[in-house]
């Protein structure tokens, strides 16, 4: 399962589970505060801002050739460009200082960050052992000429596989970033499973906005998404050689993210090669 539905709203899991792990630090904090006369409420919301922040500008600068020829893209959070440890770090030293600063707030604030990163990180671990295990789903499609292909049998070499449509503004709007990585990494495979549209549809759209796209695949029943336990559009899904799942994305990706995500399948030498082209 890589998304949390809540009503018509898709939540990437590790974000859904990144919010569950806060409420238990605020609860846990607030109540061992709450016969101290402390609330350690505000203190763990400038933790979470500013490791936000930390985070995304890390991700920034080490990106940032992908973000200077469109720099409002630095403040489109919408990518999911950020780097974990640096917020991480950035957090607590900001929960170290105001309990240095504040005595009353050591023992609240210190049970609910460690409470809130132990059921944090054991739900992330186990996330990503289900995701770990995920190989390529065994479905056949139809290409955009109506052939027959089995998705799975496209593993042998690292793979990418955008699920979209094309009534999806996202989708659209990061179809070029997938085009150009397309033509600039050849060793790595890139599928576009469109998801619930018919040929003559995806056929036009690829014209109109002249798109040329390899490894079109049409997906009319939406069964890739429902297989990998993603509704949301779009979902970019990245499998190493030997078809095992190594990472996922939810939402639209930019040239910074994108390369971020490929070096998850790529070898030694095609990250040195990513560094140059992306």
């Amino acid at each position: 399962m890589l998304s949390f539905n809540l009503g018509p709203f898709a939540i990437p899991m590790d974000l859904a589970l990144l919010y569950a792990a806060f409420f238990i630090a605020w609860f846990s904090g607030w109540l061992i505060g709450r016969k101290r006369g402390a609330n350690p409420e505000s203190v763990l919301f400038n933790m979470l801002l500013i490791g936000a922040l930390v985070s995304r500008m890390t991700f920034v600068l080490k990106y940032f050739e992908q973000y200077a020829d469109n720099l409002i893209q630095i403040v489109d959070i919408r990518d999911g460009g950020f780097l974990l440890l640096p917020g991480l770090i950035a957090a607590v030293l900001v929960g170290i200082y105001k309990a240095w600063r504040q005595s009353s707030l050591r023992i609240p604030l210190a049970t609910g960050v460690c409470i809130g990163l132990v059921v944090w990180g054991a739900s992330i671990s186990v996330m990503n052992a289900l995701h770990s295990s995920q190989k390529i789903p065994e479905i056949s499609l139809r290409d955009i000429d109506g052939n027959p292909v089995a998705l799975h049998s496209l593993a042998g070499k690292p793979l990418v596989v955008n699920l979209w449509a094309t009534w999806c503004p996202p989708c659209r709007r990061e179809m070029p970033v997938l085009e150009a990585a397309q033509k600039n990494n050849p060793e790595i495979s890139f599928v576009f499973v469109n998801q619930g549209e018919g040929q003559a549809l995806v056929d036009k759209f690829l014209t109109q906005q002249q798109l040329s796209l390899k490894n079109v695949l049409l997906d009319t029943g939406g069964r890739v998404g429902q297989s990998v336990g993603s509704l949301s559009l779009p979902t970019t899904l990245f499998y190493s050689a030997d078809g095992l799942l190594k990472n996922n994305h939810l939402g639209e990706l930019s040239p910074a993210s994108l390369k971020h995500a490929l070096r998850h399948i790529s070898s030694a030498e095609q990250k040195i090669k990513l560094e140059e082209q992306l």
